[in-house]
């Protein structure tokens, strides 16, 4: 069996729940229901009426916590989920001694006490009867139907996976491909962790540890990526007394000393904020949220010294989100704000679907009170997160699930043999699609936990008005990665908020950001690229890509493309002049027989406003008016000659073309410039960098009016992202 217990003489770990409620004084503390006694819920399953018109007494307090949530559901189908659960487990006990009918209705209370709906409630309850009895999957439809099976058999293939430390690897590659269609899955899988985690005491310290290791590596982030922070603190709490138990003791014992103090400043703070809301006629709920033991912890660390503010946090609960902002604005004017501390959380919500107002105040003393603002629909989020989103599957005005992605597979049909998940976040698709592409067990596992320790994530959008999500950090690699899959191989760059960027550029949230394709269909991609990966699809591509080509992709200072370049460098540089100055060019001037060049730092051409100066020799040099050197000249008190274009429209000019290295990039440019009408001067191409490369062409150009066509010629050839006249941008040289 795969649920876990303990003896009762056997300490375990202070549930936060129960330990963090000292730190409230009785006057603000919450009601909660009285704990519960699961070896009188195990005598009861065997002892209490059965009847099949009326409720048994065994699941009266999952009834009293469902009906809190949802108080029209019909209760008929937990009511016979329980019944043939109860007999099914008859005579089956857990390590402690307790009927193991026990272990399904603790982690169905746990869930409803979350809020979860009804066939979730169901499914929980006989999440182990497949598993662990003669009941069939097809029992499971018969009585319940396809939804109930669904969740039932999910779960079931988790339990069935060997947890052992060499089978990690692959448990978790199965876990997710069962919870990818339906992440309700995933919340009966981390009800049921934590329920065994509640009970871990009676395992050898060996197993305790391990388990206690999987589940901070992967089921808690797992859990506040589905935003179910309830779980994920408890977890976090339990793990943390088992890894860590001297830390965990000194904690404890902070948070003893704490409660033990008379005054507490949180409270009265709470106070005078109810006072200024009451003033303000807004109607609103403030709360002491105590720290759970790690988050005291964290701040320990972080603050050393700890205050008694430093123990919990205040939650203000309002109706509307509009009441969220007026109780902020209130705060900041009544109170003192520490401005730095501010985070809107409701006009961009986390990944999570986490929304509130994050704020804090400074008290005289000089300790600082963090405040949460929310509202109640947002606070039921943000404790159970997608439990709290309903059955995903339920039509009209039943459904209370929430699109959780952009990039999600949204609410349409599925196809045959498939579902889709509204409420599935965009971070567990990419999950399900790069875990096929993992080529072995070890390097999806450690891709995983790099995922998922990533603990926030941006939206970044396309041109076409498509959006990404990534982590934070994440680079355009990622982008391309994640919007081409293994044809981003092909990427040779990409704009970021219309300016051309490097792919090592990492994106911030909102950006927009366009990906340039290469067309060469041998493109590889580059080693360096792996050094600015961070999700699992791009370093997961990359590195099958360089396995299967050993030796292959450009090394980092010398891009695919560069060494063609390089050779057309050394067989025609010969051909380069002194900045490729033409002579002779059809230019009057107003002093007759004076020799006219054009000069080499602009290049002008018809039909360019230019100017001339003289130099020496009686030679006039020819400069756009609007090039760097002519302002310097003038500054210098030379003299301007009048100068103009003549009848011939012939004409010289330098092109400076940026692009991205590539093969056959130098053969495409030169094509498009000969097609175009020009003859190559003189070419030269520079070192990359960062796997640009700046190439310069002199052109000669039997008529001035094709430049601009040339020049869009050059800058559709892929690879190249820029084609400009050269213009001097460095200090003029000293005048002769």
């Amino acid at each position: 069996m795969s649920a876990e217990a303990t003896n009762p003489s056997t300490p375990v770990p202070v549930v936060p729940t129960a330990a963090t409620a000292a730190v409230a004084p009785a006057s603000v503390r919450r009601k909660s229901r009285p704990r519960i006694d699961l070896r009188r819920l195990g005598r009861a399953a065997l002892l209490g009426p059965t009847a099949r018109d009326r409720l048994p007494d065994a699941i009266g307090h999952v009834v009293e916590a469902h009906r809190a949530h949802h108080p029209d559901a019909d209760l008929e189908p937990l009511r016979r989920a329980y019944v043939l659960a109860e007999s099914s487990h008859r005579g089956q006990m857990r390590k402690s001694g307790e009927p193991y009918i026990t272990h399904p209705l603790a982690v169905t209370l746990i869930l409803a006490e979350l809020g979860a709906e009804t066939t979730t409630l169901t499914a929980s309850l006989l999440h182990d009867t497949v598993e662990d009895t003669e009941v069939t999957l097809d029992q499971v439809r018969e009585q319940f139907g396809e939804e109930v099976r669904y969740l039932v058999d999910g779960v079931t293939k988790l339990e069935k996976v060997d947890y052992g430390a060499a089978a990690e690897p692959e448990t978790f590659r199965k876990m997710l491909v069962a919870t990818g269609s339906d992440v309700r899955v995933m919340s009966i899988k981390l009800a049921d962790r934590l329920h065994n985690m509640r009970t871990l005491g009676v395992m050898r310290r060996e197993k305790q540890e391990r388990i206690a290791g999987v589940t901070r590596d992967v089921l808690i982030p797992l859990a506040e990526r589905l935003g179910v922070q309830a779980l994920k603190t408890e977890l976090e709490d339990l793990v943390f007394a088992i890894l860590h138990p001297e830390e965990y003791e000194h904690t404890r014992e902070l948070i003893a000393e704490n409660a033990a103090r008379t005054a507490d400043p949180l409270a009265v703070v709470a106070e005078e904020m109810r006072g200024v809301l009451r003033e303000a006629g807004i109607s609103a709920e403030v709360l002491i949220r105590p720290r759970h033991f790690v988050s005291v912890h964290r701040v320990a660390r972080k603050r050393g010294q700890l205050r008694g503010a430093d123990f919990g946090r205040l939650l203000v609960l309002v109706s509307e989100d509009a009441d969220c902002y007026g109780v902020l604005g209130e705060l900041h004017t009544c109170m003192t704000p520490v401005v730095s501390e501010f985070k809107d959380f409701i006009a961009v919500p986390k990944f999570n679907l986490y929304q509130s107002l994050h704020t804090a105040v400074a008290r005289p003393d000089g300790q600082v009170v963090e405040v949460l603002i929310r509202t109640h629909q947002m606070h039921k989020v943000a404790e159970a997160g997608v439990v709290a989103l309903g059955n995903p599957y339920a039509s009209g005005t039943d459904a209370t699930a929430t699109d959780a992605s952009a990039d999600g597979p949204g609410a349409e049909d599925p196809a045959d043999g498939e579902r889709a998940d509204p409420t599935r976040p965009g971070w567990l698709s990419r999950l399900l699609e790069w875990q096929q592409a993992a080529p072995d067990p070890d390097t999806f596992w450690s891709t995983l936990r790099e995922d998922l320790a990533q603990d926030r994530e941006i939206t970044v959008f396309r041109p076409d008005g498509g959006t990404l999500g990534l982590p934070e950090g994440a680079s355009c690699v990622d982008a391309a990665y994640g919007q081409y899959g293994e044809d981003a191989h092909a990427c040779i760059g990409a704009r970021v908020n219309g300016r051309l960027a490097t792919l090592s550029t990492v994106l911030k949230d909102g950006d927009t950001v366009e990906l340039l394709m290469g067309q060469d269909p041998a493109s590889e991609p580059s080693r360096e690229w792996l050094e600015h990966a961070h999700t699992p699809a791009a370093r997961i591509a990359i590195q099958r890509w360089l396995t299967t080509h050993p030796g292959g992709g450009a090394p980092a200072d010398e891009p695919a493309g560069y060494r063609a370049d390089a050779d057309f460098r050394e067989r025609r540089g010969h051909e380069s002049g002194p900045g490729g100055r033409p002579q002779g060019a059809d230019v009057r001037t107003d002093r007759p027989g004076a020799a006219v060049r054009l000069a080499g730092c602009c290049t002008p051409v018809p039909p360019d406003e230019i100017t001339g100066f003289p130099v020496r020799g009686g030679v006039v040099t020819v400069h756009r008016v609007e090039c760097v050197a002519v302002a310097h000249m003038k500054s210098r008190g030379r003299t301007e000659i009048g100068v103009r274009w003549g009848e011939s429209t012939a004409c010289r000019v330098t092109l400076v073309a940026e692009s991205f290295g590539r093969r056959g990039l130098l053969a495409d440019l030169t094509e498009a410039i000969a097609l175009a009408g020009g003859d190559i001067v003189s070419a030269t191409v520079e070192p990359p960098s960062e796997q640009r490369v700046r190439h310069t062409y002199t052109l000669q150009l039997p008529d001035a009016a094709g430049l601009p066509s040339l020049m869009r010629a050059m800058r559709d050839v892929p690879g190249v992202y820029d084609v400009s006249r050269t213009q001097n941008q460095t200090p003029a040289p000293r005048l002769p």
